[in-house]
């Protein structure tokens, strides 16, 4: 359902699209298939976290401090939309993610996900849904307030699916593992940390949920056993859930995401101490524990993930496109019969690829963060012969 209605949305905002890169570098790309040009789209963002695209052509960027600024008409609008609520923006706290309702041109709908204030130093992963006009959000809903505690790892990422079913993850909350793995906060699904959750677009939980009528447990929880799941995208073609999750001194993740499936932070994992590189794991395999597709040793810090369709680049359709925040780099990866196949570094030292999105014309959008607050970019990918 929600899958047919993003064609529809595609289709009517492509004939609205006409964003014009403020600035073309010069240096050319080369990777396997294509040779291709970063463009800059607009700048002057501080720590953009997410990209969403609306149908009338405008861009919406979360900024981690608490804005959510828009681009139109391929400019930067001064003034960020009114009515976002406070945020914990402290650390990797703030404003995070951003997506709009499938049916957003009846609804004017859009979510988005904050670490939300609870009081002295705690915050909490929350989800929201508010009506989007003139530039304000209003009619503001709490949809999900995560069950979590901690100083950072908040997940955070929004995916519609096919049926209109709307997933968020939650992070860990960088609960440090020790002595008996199966005893922390990830493996224990009566709180969220860890977690890829589902739930109908206004909250409430599905009644087949994976563990819906079992006691002590959150009916919402899809999956579990993760560590910071900062990505998340659902495959345009298959209807498949697939998630990214960063590791601690290497081990980042892609998953293939099932329901009620257990996938073994902190008990297994390919990662290692920061630091002193002393083991976490028991190993990188247990019975009832699922292992990842692809895995990044060292670390990349993977953030926003994208499958791409477009037309632009058909060669890269089907492939799975992850930021990295370590080494500031852009990866694409190729899954076949449910095995990695291709790993190919794009970019490498763009800064922090925060994001990555389709946009509606077929190009490849990113969110560059940068480390110290300095005013950052959105860019995009444009092939030299396209």
């Amino acid at each position: 359902m929600a899958h047919r209605r993003s064609v529809i949305l595609v289709c009517v905002g492509l004939a609205l699209w006409f964003i014009l890169p403020v600035t073309a570098e010069a240096q050319v790309h080369r990777s396997a298939d294509y040779d291709f040009r970063v463009v800059t789209v607009a700048n002057g963002f501080e720590h953009p976290w997410a990209i969403a695209f609306l149908p009338d052509g405008d861009i919406l960027v979360t900024e981690r401090p608490g804005r959510l600024r828009v681009i139109r008409d391929s400019r930067l609008v001064a003034a960020p939309i009114e009515g976002v609520p406070e945020v914990f923006a402290v650390g990797q706290g703030g404003l995070l993610d951003v997506h709009p309702h499938p049916d957003f041109l009846s609804n004017r709908m859009i979510y988005l996900t904050y670490s939300k204030p609870q009081g002295g130093q705690e915050s909490t992963t929350t989800l929201i849904r508010g009506r989007l006009e003139n530039d304000r959000l209003s009619n503001i809903e709490e949809v999900f307030e995560a069950v979590s505690q901690g100083r950072g790892h908040y997940g955070s990422r929004i995916a519609f699916d096919e049926d209109g079913y709307l997933f968020v993850s939650v992070g860990e909350r960088m609960a440090r593992p020790s002595g008996d793995l199966e005893a922390h906060p990830a493996q224990d699904i009566s709180n969220h940390h860890g977690t890829v959750n589902r739930l109908f677009e206004d909250g409430t939980i599905p009644p087949d949920n994976p563990f819906v009528g079992q006691t002590g447990v959150q009916p919402s929880i899809w999956s579990y056993g993760h560590r910071n799941p900062q990505s998340l995208a659902v495959h345009p073609e298959t209807g498949e859930l697939w998630e990214g999750e960063h590791g601690p001194q290497g081990g980042d993740e892609i998953n293939l995401i099932e329901p009620g499936m257990n996938y073994g932070w902190p008990v297994i994992g390919f990662g290692a101490n920061y630091g002193s590189g002393s083991a976490i794991h028991e190993g990188t395999r247990r019975e009832g524990m699922r292992e990842p597709v692809h895995v990044w040793v060292p670390s990349i810090a993977t953030s926003g993930m994208m499958i791409y369709s477009g037309d632009k680049f058909p060669a890269w359709q089907g492939s799975i496109f992850v930021g990295g925040l370590r080494g500031e780099q852009l990866a694409r990866v190729v899954i076949k019969d449910g095995v990695s196949d291709l790993e190919e570094t794009l970019l490498r030292g763009i800064g922090r690829v925060r994001d990555v999105r389709q946009g509606p014309d077929g190009y490849i959008y990113l969110a560059i963060d940068d480390r110290l607050g300095d005013p950052s970019a959105i860019v995009r990918l444009e092939p030299v012969d396209g």
